[in-house]
């Protein structure tokens, strides 16, 4: 153990970023000005062990995975990611027929479990980096993955009178730092795939509507088989992957001005929400919600190849 002590009154010296070296401070934080009070630093010649889980896939059977944790990941986490619904549904993902390393032309290194978000108990976001190796060229393909899981978006088209309208949420969307109009949407809360019931609940919290499980038609599930019947929003970063529901019900004009401006939401889990009306035939123009785009776009197909029940068309 190394010891370095700087006078009373002297300039701390030059000290290189914290993360190159495993320094342990006996005071908590340094100021890049002169002192008034003596301090020492104390640096460690032994590292601290890495985190370490091994995995080994049918797909690669001689070529053991090694998951580690990025320095800060604690042990707890590090447990909930590697044991978590998404690492597992990714697992899951890149085996499968059109899977990453279905054809032996692509396997799996290393993970680097880089951060962990909790939702109270529950694990909420996951971060990695895979190291996906390319085997002709001997190259990495990226592997930086935003893991958040399956949710859901409804497409809520009322009638009223000679007009079909189509409900929209207002809602804070910090991550483009901007108030974002979209469909009623949502996250699933488990593993159990109850994609409809999610909806039905994430319509009533958001927007006050009550609907039928049994009412809802599942537009995803039009798309080839191969796509898995589900879109994605952003593969390239993000493992998200949206079932699109259709609701379509009679409403009086009534109806239609209650719910303009109405302010919903679970407001003690920071969802600041407040409900729009826009009239059907201005809805592709009236959001930049890649959901409600996707939604439009497949009911339109649907109702062309008569793919609807005739209440929907």
């Amino acid at each position: 153990m190394m010891r370095v002590s700087v006078a009373r009154s002297g300039v701390v010296p030059f000290l290189k970023p914290l993360y190159q070296f495993p320094f342990s401070f006996s005071s908590s934080t340094l100021f890049p000005k002169t002192c008034s009070t003596a301090f020492s630093v104390k640096m460690s010649t032994t590292p601290s062990p890495q985190l370490t889980h091994i995995i080994n896939l049918p797909t690669q059977p001689n070529q053991p995975v090694s998951v580690v944790a990025a320095p800060g990941v604690s042990d707890i986490h590090f447990r909930n990611a590697i044991e978590s619904p998404l690492f597992k549904q990714w697992l899951k993902n890149i085996q499968t027929e059109t899977g990453l390393l279905a054809n032996g032309a692509m396997s799996l290194r290393q993970v680097l479990i880089q951060d962990v978000d909790m939702f109270g108990k529950r694990l909420g976001f996951l971060k990695f980096k895979a190291d996906i190796i390319d085997k002709e060229t001997g190259q990495k393909v990226p592997g930086i993955v935003f893991a958040r899981g399956p949710a859901v978006a409804v497409l809520i088209l009322l009638d009223s009178e000679d007009e079909t309208y189509a409900v929209l949420t207002e809602q804070v969307r910090v991550p483009v730092g901007r108030l974002i109009l979209e469909l009623p949407a949502g996250m699933l809360d488990d593993d159990q795939g109850d994609f409809a019931g999610t909806a039905v609940r994430e319509v009533e919290e958001e927007t006050g509507i009550h609907l039928n499980v049994h009412d809802m038609v599942d537009l995803t599930a039009f798309l080839d088989s191969s796509t898995g019947a589900r879109v994605f929003p952003s593969p390239g970063g993000c493992d998200e992957e949206i079932s699109l529901f259709l609701y379509r019900g009679h409403v009086s004009k009534e109806k239609i001005q209650q719910l303009r401006g109405k302010e919903t939401g679970l407001r003690d889990h920071g969802e600041l929400i407040k409900v729009h009306v826009v009239p059907y035939d201005k809805l592709w123009r009236a959001t930049a919600d890649a959901k409600a785009v996707c939604a439009i776009a497949l009911y339109e197909m649907a109702k062309r190849d008569g793919l609807l029940p005739s209440s929907m068309s």
